[in-house]
């Protein structure tokens, strides 16, 4: 009981930034919700263009996280850069709500929201941490919470935006989520005292007009050349293509360089990476290739409710609400049964689960109507487990992956986390291009059911194959991360080091 009362009982500046965290997911699933088909319906685009557009869209938003954390711990204050990153999120949504269709002011727009989810997104979990003393109870209870604020906002902005948008017009379902910022850049203007007293160092010293200048510089600059490179995608995948490469050769300088248990846990780390590009393949076709499947064959309801098959992709979230607690309820057990789950064998369980999300699509396409139209149960138990795929993998990834590199590469191994999904997210565009129908004119239910049917089984199956590697290799990777007996002797005695970024 004292532990839900701890979960529960939480000091002011936490209300603070869940309400904002929560309206600014709101904002941004608002949009991401209705993108990829607003590209196609609005601003003529085929499928496969959409597609690939937004998966460089979402490699920006990935790409940039890191850089907010920077700028928040070392140069203008944490406080300051959430400020600053919703304000600037929100001239994107508005820039959304009245481009008119015009693709120059569209990629300008996204662009511009990519660039403030960078300065925003990494801050307000920073901010959280440092409004607690070191050991209170209720730390760990306030990021549960927190992650769940993550979700409402999602939910709610991808179960009613497209409503939204097609009761008023797609300008005003992008102004929703301009909207929602708003209201939670209000709320912090009126109740910001609550936090006036946390912060990194740079909150409680003024700002030099020199940097203020520079940096408004740099934001205006970094909102037209991202606009430019979504117009120029083969110079963006480039771009991407030779930052993975730097990372990748930097983190093996770094595992060359590094002796023991340390290398072994840092090899460890690289395989679960490239794990995590493949789910985020996976976890991207939600926006893209699944949304597309909801709207010409999946059946339009819910327990008999009739609904926008975009709202759909509200699902997901719903699911992680549903199923976080049952999770962090077995997760603090520690073990399945009598044995403890490691790590390796999470993200092999989470492939697993976010294989059945897709198998499960061709079997309902098999019991489709002769119309062609796919029951929608299917896609609803489809979108549960890549909910509990997406809770092994993405929301315990970034923090499993910390444990097994020292205490000096966290920061880096924090941006190269983010560089997986910018590169899951660009490599899912082109995956979800073998969908397109665009070759077909007016096509129909019954003649787009087999593309997909045929797609989703593929992807299952090789995510399968996957999976069934990552087994293999989980108790190897185990091992691995674990201290031999005469390094645990050296650890105890003049080694201390070994054990550097552990636990």
């Amino acid at each position: 009981m004292s532990r839900s009362l701890n979960v529960l009982h939480q000091p002011k500046p936490f209300y603070l930034i869940f309400f904002i965290e929560l309206w600014e997911r709101f904002g941004f699933y608002g949009l991401q919700a209705l993108l990829a088909v607003y590209m196609v319906q609005e601003m003529g685009m085929t499928e496969a263009e959409s597609f690939v557009t937004f998966g460089a869209f979402s490699a920006m938003v990935f790409g940039l996280m890191a850089i907010g954390g920077y700028i928040g711990d070392k140069l203008i204050g944490t406080k300051r850069t959430i400020v600053l990153g919703a304000v600037v999120m929100t001239i994107g949504y508005i820039l959304m709500g009245v481009s008119d269709h015009n693709k120059n002011i569209v990629f300008l727009a996204l662009s511009a929201v990519a660039v403030g989810n960078g300065l925003f997104k990494a801050n307000p979990s920073c901010l959280l941490a440092k409004c607690y003393e070191k050991g209170d109870s209720r730390l760990d209870g306030a990021f549960i919470m927190y992650y769940m604020s993550i979700n409402i906002g999602s939910f709610l902005s991808m179960a009613g935006v497209p409503y939204i948008a097609e009761w008023y017009g797609w300008s005003i379902g992008f102004l929703c989520s301009a909207v929602g910022l708003i209201v939670g850049l209000v709320n912090y203007a009126f109740v910001r005292h609550w936090v006036a007293d946390y912060g990194s160092e740079p909150d409680f010293k003024p700002v030099p007009f020199k940097l203020t200048f520079l940096l408004l510089v740099g934001i205006i600059m970094s909102c037209g050349f991202g606009a430019w490179i979504l117009d120029n995608l083969t110079i963006a995948n480039t771009l991407l293509a030779l930052l993975g490469i730097g990372v990748f050769l930097v983190f093996g300088k770094e595992i060359v360089a590094s002796h023991g248990v340390v290398r072994r846990r840092m090899i460890v780390a690289l395989v679960l990476m490239a794990e995590g590009v493949v789910f985020w393949v996976l976890y991207m076709q939600m926006p893209t290739s699944l949304n597309f499947f909801a709207i010409y064959n999946v059946e339009p309801n819910i327990l008999g409710f009739e609904i926008n098959p975009i709202s759909f992709q509200s699902l997901n979230p719903f699911w992680i609400m549903v199923a976080s607690p049952v999770l962090a309820y077995f997760s603090n057990m520690g073990s399945v049964g009598r044995r403890k789950l490691e790590m390796p064998a999470k993200f092999a369980l989470g492939m697993l689960l976010t294989a059945l999300s897709f198998l499960v699509l061709p079997l309902g396409a098999m019991l489709a109507s002769a119309e062609g139209i796919v029951g929608s149960g299917w896609l609803v138990f489809s979108y549960l487990f890549q909910a509990l795929g997406e809770l092994l993998i993405s929301a315990l990834g970034l923090a499993m992956v910390a444990q097994l590199v020292p205490d000096r590469m966290h920061g880096f191994i924090m941006g190269a986390w983010f560089l997986t999904l910018s590169a899951g997210s660009v490599i899912a565009g082109y995956v979800a291009a073998w969908t397109s129908v665009d070759t077909i004119e007016n096509a129909t239910a019954i003649e787009t059911l087999p593309i997909y049917s045929s797609f989703f089984q593929n992807l299952g199956l090789a995510t399968l194959g996957v999976a069934a590697l990552t087994f293999v290799i989980a108790p190897w990777l185990t091992k691995m991360s674990k201290p031999s007996a005469s390094e645990l002797e050296q650890e105890d005695g003049s080694a201390p080091h070994l054990m550097e970024g552990a636990e």
